[in-house]
């Protein structure tokens, strides 16, 4: 599965992130203490999300050789009516999808990896070096 690394120094709160030979800049807005260099935590977990809903429907589509053009995944965080945190996402597809096909695309969307991890929750295991 998937592997990273985070290093933060004594630069406010920048953080280099590497994952999967892939290196990303993490930080906090300025109204944080941070620099705005790049995104927020949270900001790393709707890109997630957001990247496997797209990817998990653009692979559904062409698996079934259905007309989508494009598919933009709208996400907000934020706090629901009981306090917990909650993720609004709006699925816009661009191409010839009829209504029954549209309604599919959301019926997968609530599959895939990383929705079904977000929902369950996940163990995470930390030791100390």
């Amino acid at each position: 599965m998937a592997r990273g690394i985070a290093h933060i120094g004594k630069d406010s709160y920048q953080t280099t992130i590497e994952v999967s030979g892939h290196k990303l800049v993490g930080d906090e807005p300025e109204r944080n203490g941070g620099r705005d260099t790049g995104p927020a935590p949270y900001d790393f977990v709707l890109a997630g999300l957001g990247a496997c809903t797209a990817i998990t429907l653009r692979m559904y589509a062409d698996r079934k050789q259905w007309p989508l053009d494009a598919v933009d995944v709208g996400l907000h965080l934020s706090h629901g009516d009981d306090g917990a945190m909650m993720v609004k996402r709006t699925l816009s597809f661009t191409g010839a999808l009829d209504a029954d096909q549209k309604n599919r695309m959301a019926e997968i969307a609530e599959k895939t990896p990383v929705t079904l991890t977000l929902k369950a929750g996940m163990v995470i295991d930390t030791t100390v070096h």
